[in-house]
């Protein structure tokens, strides 16, 4: 991002402070996952509250962004946008020819929700090539 961290606006700290408040449930979650805490609900109905509640940090992050740019000026609305826009699209190219693969050349299944960090993945590639909002 363009110097979200570093500009000290309020927006900016918001921002901080929302990823934060977001992605520490998510990663206390899927930690706990990773050590079988939810092993004897696998399966069962009770299982999509488990993926409800890792979902919604994930649909609490993308607010976040959204608010950023809501919150920011003109430019840096430009900017995160255009970043936002180039790392959708590339995440869906890789994820798209990563999915062509599995039904054609039989590569490894990889879950959907991958896509999530591999979006992220993206936007931290695209992003420091991305100086102007035109």
């Amino acid at each position: 991002m363009y110097a979200i961290g570093k500009n000290g606006t309020p927006a900016g700290r918001r921002y901080v402070i929302r990823t934060f408040a977001f992605m520490a449930p998510y990663v206390a979650i899927n930690v706990a996952a990773m050590f079988g805490a939810f092993d004897e609900i696998y399966g069962k109905p009770a299982a999509w509250g488990l993926a409800l509640a890792v979902s919604a940090p994930v649909i609490g992050q993308i607010w976040a962004t959204l608010s950023l740019m809501n919150e920011s000026d003109e430019f840096i609305r430009a900017l995160i946008a255009k970043q936002f826009v180039l790392a959708a699209g590339l995440a869906m190219a890789i994820a798209s020819v990563w999915g062509f693969g599995e039904s054609y050349a039989g590569a490894y299944h990889l879950p959907a929700w991958i896509i999530y960090p591999l979006f992220w993945a993206c936007f931290g590639v695209v992003a420091p090539f991305v100086r102007s909002s035109r």
